[in-house]
């Protein structure tokens, strides 16, 4: 029999439904592998193996109703970002140790509504700011995946690193994670998992920690296309308590996995082929078209001509709204506070030791060009550049039904690697941040191995609000590179 974590969603639904095994030993089995793992891998920065069992539990009697929801009684882990009634959420940033929030993210509780089990609070980098998850206040995550003889520790991507590490490691079905410029994507690209960022507004952003109000957006990350469609199904709703959620049906995703390709005509932007682009990944990106075309799929270039100022801009954006999102962290209503003389001493001191560098950067960045003298020059250009890049794909669609790309520029690096240098460390975001920019619906895609042995991912973007698309030639994608990828256990041999 398979072991129990190395189900995926569908088929744990089926299990349980069928009464195979229960919710209790379904979660009991995850609870062990975290344990197991934990220590080498730090993709949790809290268990909550009670809650979990109590949540399995009545899973177990609804079921025996006949009353089971979606997820009923499938182990999830959440990333830190995420409210988490009654459960401390700190945005794995030190300002907000000991928080514990009083309400519920929207999206949360649309998963524990639909029967869904909390194994606990996943490793991000601190406010969601990095492509590593090296930032974190809690210690970096550690990528299950090892390059070939080698033990050099790999980064698992970021912001959402926890996540991805944990599902592809066996120690969730599936994680919730949030994606700014690429941190649901290129997290899921380095380990090996499936990853989507939806159409921007498709999930309320309601209890979420903010970073960059006008690019955040909640997605899953999970081991298949299928899975990943049962994760959004649930995660996306119309949300009155978030003005940028849009008020439109949730269509059913798990229904368009099967569908195919045939008569879709799918993009291939010349401007993704960037200078420097390793051949693997060029040649991974060609036989991505193959696979489309094989299945019944057209394929045309298409010119996204101002893809070149995307991650420049994205780079003014989104710093200059988190300088404006994280000024409420002061030190007075919650979280860590640091005596001072008098409270500006307060407000300073408790800020300086509260954030770390990369946040402590991306403030200053922020609240630099948002100054008088430089909101013009810098922040109102990159705004009107974002219109530009948003014009650039609704041209695009006009003629295609999605775009194929790369997700990263290549494997998972060594932690420490690039972390000393802030602007090598952007550039993992340069195929990922348009698609944030323009508010657009993207997907990575398990695709191949590089030529050190570890993960690569293809990327389709679609037409705003068209999810189903992407899940679509996704599946296309999943079925022609074969079996999914699972990383050596050696994590448990310690």
């Amino acid at each position: 029999m398979t072991k129990l974590t190395d189900l995926t969603i569908a088929e744990a639904r089926e299990g349980l439904r069928a009464k195979s095994f229960s919710a209790r030993e379904l979660a009991e089995a995850h609870i062990d592998a975290i344990d197991r793992a934990n220590d080498a891998l730090n993709a949790y920065v809290l268990k909550t193996p009670e809650r979990a069992l109590e949540m399995a539990d009545a899973s177990t009697a609804r079921l025996k109703k006949g009353e089971g929801g979606a997820l009923e009684g499938i182990p999830l882990g959440i990333k830190d970002l995420f409210c988490t009634k009654d459960v401390r959420t700190t945005a794995c940033s030190h300002i907000l140790d000991g928080f514990t929030p009083t309400y519920e993210s929207t999206v949360t509780a649309n998963l524990w509504a639909e029967g869904a089990v909390m194994l606990g609070k996943l490793n991000n980098d601190e406010f969601a700011m990095g492509s590593s998850n090296e930032t974190s206040h809690y210690g970096p995550v550690v990528n299950p995946w090892r390059r070939k003889d080698s033990s050099v520790k790999l980064v698992p991507g970021g912001s959402s690193g926890g996540s991805s590490a944990a599902v592809a490691a066996r120690l969730c079905m599936g994680a919730t994670a949030t994606d700014t410029g690429g941190s649901i994507r290129q997290p899921a690209a380095v380990t090996g998992t499936v990853g989507i960022k939806p159409t921007y507004g498709r999930c309320s952003r309601w209890g979420i920690v903010a970073f960059a109000s006008s690019l955040d957006q909640a997605g899953p990350i999970a081991r298949s296309v299928r899975d990943a469609a049962i994760l959004l199904k649930v995660m996306a709703s119309s949300d009155p308590k978030d003005t940028t959620s849009v008020d439109m049906k949730v269509p059913d995703y798990e229904a368009a996995v099967d569908r195919g390709v045939k008569g879709l005509t799918i993009g291939i932007p010349k401007e993704y082929r960037v200078p420097g682009m390793a051949p693997e990944i060029e040649k991974l990106w060609q036989q991505g078209v193959e696979w489309l075309k094989a299945a019944g799929a057209n394929v045309k270039e298409v010119s996204l001509a101002h893809t070149k100022y995307a991650l420049p801009s994205y780079y003014i954006v989104a710093p200059a709204e988190a300088s404006s999102n994280l000024a409420r962290y002061d030190g007075v209503r919650y979280g860590l506070r640091e005596k001072g003389a008098d409270v500006i001493s307060m407000y300073e001191n408790t800020r300086a030791a509260g954030f770390g560098a990369e946040v402590k950067r991306r403030i200053l960045i922020g609240t630099y060009v948002l100054s008088a003298g430089y909101y013009d020059a810098y922040y109102l250009k990159a705004q009107k550049v974002r219109t530009l890049i948003k014009q650039d794909f609704d041209q695009a669609f006009e003629t295609v039904d999605a775009i194929l790309t790369p997700t990263t520029p290549g494997p998972a690096f060594a932690l420490g690697e690039k972390s000393g240098d802030p602007v090598e460390m952007y550039l993992n975001d340069i195929f990922t941040v348009t698609v944030n920019m323009a508010g657009l619906p993207g997907m990575s895609i398990p695709a191949g191995l590089s030529s050190e042995g570890t993960p690569l991912g293809l990327q389709l973007i679609g037409c705003a609000f068209d999810e189903e698309t992407l899940f679509r030639a996704g599946r296309v994608i999943e079925e022609a590179a074969g079996p999914v990828f699972k990383p050596q256990d050696w994590w448990s041999k310690r």
